[in-house]
């Protein structure tokens, strides 16, 4: 039980795959300038992350390691990563049209953020247990969730303020970036 406490608050809060790792900027920067596209994003690369991670596992152990080709790990994890997107993506289109169109451009790119990918082949090289790899992928979705959602927020209370013009748009977007890995680092004694 210690050890899956270790997992959760490590990857939550002390080795977050945004703000430690530096994985995933690409939808960090691109999808949080509203906090309901961020949700969306959020709740479609923890499930994509968690999927991903439980078929990368049984594909390493059941079939690589098996037949001694393990040097296809990584082309291997992004073709099951892309077709978990692409389902990804026909379900939110049927389901939530409106999120579908807000994500845009993201929703593709999913297949490489290299976030998702990043704890797919870390739960392998941590010798994860299929059960403690699941619960690394679903809490790293959840930081990866919860940093998302806190830039968003924090970037749209900046519209609300006089932001000198050299500054406005990405410079800030950065500036509060790093603050907020520098919040997250006071987390490092915890485990």
């Amino acid at each position: 039980m210690e050890n899956v406490f270790i997992i959760i608050i490590g990857a939550i809060f002390v080795n977050n795959i945004v703000l430690a790792q530096f994985l995933g900027i690409c939808p960090y920067m691109g999808v949080s300038s509203r906090v309901s596209t961020s949700i969306g994003m959020s709740g479609a690369v923890m499930f994509v992350m968690t999927l991903a991670t439980i078929v990368t596992y049984l594909i390493y152990n059941f079939i690589l390691i098996p037949l001694d080709i393990t040097y296809l790990q990584t082309i291997s994890y992004i073709l099951v990563i892309a077709s978990l997107v692409q389902m990804v993506e026909i379900i939110l289109k049927k389901v939530s049209p409106a999120l579908y169109q807000a994500l845009g451009i993201f929703l593709p790119l999913m297949t490489t953020n290299c976030a998702i990918l990043g704890v797919a082949m870390l739960a392998v090289q941590y010798e994860y247990t299929l059960v403690e790899g699941l619960i690394f992928a679903v809490s790293h979705g959840l930081g990866f969730g919860l940093t998302i959602v806190l830039f968003a927020g924090i970037r749209e209370q900046m519209e609300l303020i006089d932001v000198p013009k050299g500054m406005r748009g990405a410079p800030a977007a950065l500036v509060v970036a790093g603050i907020m890995a520098l919040a997250f680092m006071g987390f490092a004694g915890l485990v």
